[in-house]
């Protein structure tokens, strides 16, 4: 089901410098993202941005919570107090 969604995004280093954005569009994932994160409701995402559909919002997460899923993560250590 992802990999549908994941269709959606589109990387062109011609486009917003290469950063991830909805396919056909110059809105960056990360703008969606950090909207959501805002708690900004998805009806006013989509009346702010009329182009964006509800899947693109969830095609966004997606790809976020994909992103960091293949990333590795190191802890530091931390000296106690």
């Amino acid at each position: 089901m992802s990999d549908q969604y994941l269709e959606r995004i589109s990387i062109n280093p011609k486009v917003m410098v290469g950063k991830p954005v909805i396919r056909g569009t110059r809105i960056p994932v990360e703008l969606i993202v950090r909207m959501v994160a805002q708690g900004i409701p998805i009806e006013d995402i989509l009346t702010d941005y009329p182009r964006l559909t509800t899947e693109d919002i969830r095609a966004a997460l997606y790809f976020a919570a994909d992103s960091v899923a293949n990333e590795d993560i190191r802890l530091l250590s931390v000296a106690s107090a």
